[in-house]
């Protein structure tokens, strides 16, 4: 049995993540890594894949999640005519210890709230992509369950029975009782019994981190728990040793159920490094753009020339990402393939560097400025792209079908060439001024002559096309064209025409715009972000407002989002989704800030 994506929340330790359903299963964790193989995924294979749950029995109960506020720890309720039980799951992080995240533990805490709660456990874990074969036998404190390359111990304070696949428990709580059960990496000779006051002083210090990181949040306007939210996100979705951020702690949940777009994200895109670093800084949080920053400076370092930026990377830093299929594995909902890896690494996707240079921008800006070395690096890439940028490439929606001659890539190539710019005026650094600034102006106007369709009255997804993309909102945030101007307003109005449904946006149609690949998609989260952040820049406030508000209404329970959503509200594609979040927070810093103008004015 499958559980709808949106009935998930998340916990983690900024090295990895678990999804937990409401009904107390974690049912998605990689590990002990954000990109590890699994060693829980019943949502790609129900039977198979395996999972690991503590829930109430009694008939009827029904089931809430909450986070303890501010904080990453998640609260799973049972209620039932028997009483009120309660399951805090976390993994733990200590600001004053960072050598202990190297414990790497999963910690469930059930307690009996009210009268008297029969609760059953089944831990039956099946590594690598339950691939590989599980041994399982007791330890000390419970059981260890061992892999090819992986041994994992669960601490249980109560009597369990062991089967070929993991183990299983029925123990009854009365008001008041708390018992903790412990999933770690188990390392020959290293104990931590469950009894140990350490679990309760690990619960309080994880609590203490993300209510003490929070606090430096400076955004307190009219949607602080959306954005707050959002923010706790992308906290514990950072790599913490690297500082880079992932898209999403899951693979090849689906775009649409039965279709083939299912992707694997557990990687960090240059394509998002813009609307990081622009977001984490709206809100304050400098330390995390800043280790973002020093992140992406390292991979510049590592290129073997000024055109080799690859578009996406393991959290690690590296660029092996070849994509495989695992065909045991049914997919979520029986909607294969399961994929691991990611063919998209190998593409051209020339926006890249536009992403890239504005995010340095901004960096250099309102955090820190670039040094002389990095600059040389820019400087070089910059002139690579002036004889590049005329290429057809797969865009940022990473198309399967051939290149293009995509109106957001020129668009982000002008980018790139207009920061480039302004870095070296700025800084008074040496750069190629004048064919860089031919090449932007070039850029510019083939973009107004090819992009535009006279006809439809819009920007066009390609050169030669009469199809719409969702990506052309984005060019009033990147200042490329005024945010009032008709050719802009028309776009904004053919896109909300033919490309929304009832606030929510396509990226594109798939129909018009053949991509290489079969089948429908729900719409994409982050698109319905960006028109609110174009009517928004266009004063058009009150149509900003009300699509801000209903897609508030398409987050989960948790305030969290997936990647896309379905025709009937429900979750599609990898979740919860850093894209999105990032939008989300973009949108509200400027959506409130323009309607605190109107209101003052």
């Amino acid at each position: 049995m499958y559980n709808p994506i949106e009935d998930y929340g998340i916990i983690g330790d900024m090295n990895t993540a678990a999804l937990v359903s409401r009904g107390g299963s974690i049912d998605f964790c990689c590990f002990p890594y954000f990109d590890s193989p699994t060693i829980f995924a019943a949502m790609l294979d129900a039977n198979r894949g395996g999972f690991f749950r503590i829930g109430a029995t009694a008939l009827g109960a029904r089931n809430k999640q909450l986070y303890i506020p501010d904080t990453n720890v998640l609260v799973t309720r049972f209620l039932s005519r028997e009483g009120v039980g309660e399951v805090v799951d976390f993994m733990p992080v200590d600001a004053d210890d960072m050598q202990q995240n190297t414990r790497r533990r999963i910690v469930r805490r059930v307690t009996a709230v009210r009268g008297q709660v029969h609760f059953r456990l089944e831990c039956r874990p099946a590594f690598n992509y339950a691939l590989d074969p599980l041994s399982v036998r007791h330890s000390d404190h419970g059981f260890i369950f061992e892999g090819n390359d992986i041994a994992l111990e669960l601490l249980s304070p109560v009597t369990l029975e062991e089967h070929a696949d993991g183990v299983t428990g029925n123990f009854t709580l009365s008001a008041g009782e708390t018992i903790v059960f412990v999933l770690q990496l188990y390392e020959e000779g290293r104990l931590y019994g469950t009894a140990d006051p350490e679990m309760d002083q690990g619960y309080r210090a994880t609590v203490q981190f993300w209510q003490s990181w929070l606090s430096q949040c400076r955004y307190q306007g009219r949607w602080r728990e959306m954005v707050h939210r959002s923010a706790l996100l992308l906290k514990l979705l950072t790599f913490r040793p690297t500082g880079a951020i992932i898209a999403a702690p899951t693979t090849s949940l689906p775009e649409v159920l039965g279709g083939k777009r299912n992707w694997d994200y557990r990687y960090t895109w240059i394509r998002d490094a813009t609307f990081t670093v622009y977001a984490l800084l709206r809100i304050g949080f400098r330390q995390e753009a800043a280790a973002f920053m020093n992140w992406l400076e390292e991979r510049l370092g590592e290129m073997d020339g000024p055109g080799s930026l690859r578009l996406m990377y393991r959290i690690d830093g590296s660029s092996d990402l070849s994509e495989s299929v695992l065909d045991h594995l049914e997919g979520y909902m029986r909607s294969p393939p399961v994929r691991v890896g990611n063919e998209a690494h190998g593409q051209l996707q020339l926006d890249i560097y536009g992403a890239l240079m504005d995010a340095i921008y901004l960096y250099d800006k309102y955090g820190t400025p670039l040094s002389f070395e990095l600059w040389g690096r820019l400087r070089d890439m910059l002139d690579w792209l002036c004889d590049h940028w005329e290429e057809p490439d797969e865009g940022i929606w990473e198309v399967r079908g051939g290149r293009q001659q995509f109106v957001y890539s020129k668009l982000m190539c002008w980018v790139a060439f207009d920061r480039g710019l302004r870095l070296a005026n700025k800084r008074s650094y040496p750069a190629n001024r004048t064919r860089w600034e031919e090449t932007r102006d070039a850029i510019y106007l083939e973009i107004m002559e090819q992009g535009w369709n006279k006809e439809r009255g819009s920007f066009m997804q390609a050169f030669g096309t009469d199809a719409l993309d969702a990506a052309n909102l984005l060019m009033p945030m990147v200042f490329f064209i005024s945010p009032t101007d008709p050719r802009l307003l028309s776009t904004i109005d053919a896109t909300m025409a033919e490309l929304v449904s009832d606030s929510l946006v396509y990226r594109y149609h798939v129909h018009k715009s053949p991509d290489g690949l079969d089948g429908d998609e729900g719409t994409f989260s982050m698109c319905t972000f960006w028109l609110v952040e174009a009517l928004t820049r266009a004063g058009r406030l009150d149509e900003a407002r009300i699509i801000f508000e209903k897609m508030i209404g398409y987050a989960n329970h948790l305030g969290l989002y997936s990647e896309e959503i379905g025709h009937s509200g429900e979750a599609l594609g990898n979740f919860p989704q850093a894209l999105t979040h990032l939008g989300l927070i973009s949108a509200a810093f400027n959506l409130d800030r323009a309607l605190d103008q109107r209101k003052g004015g």
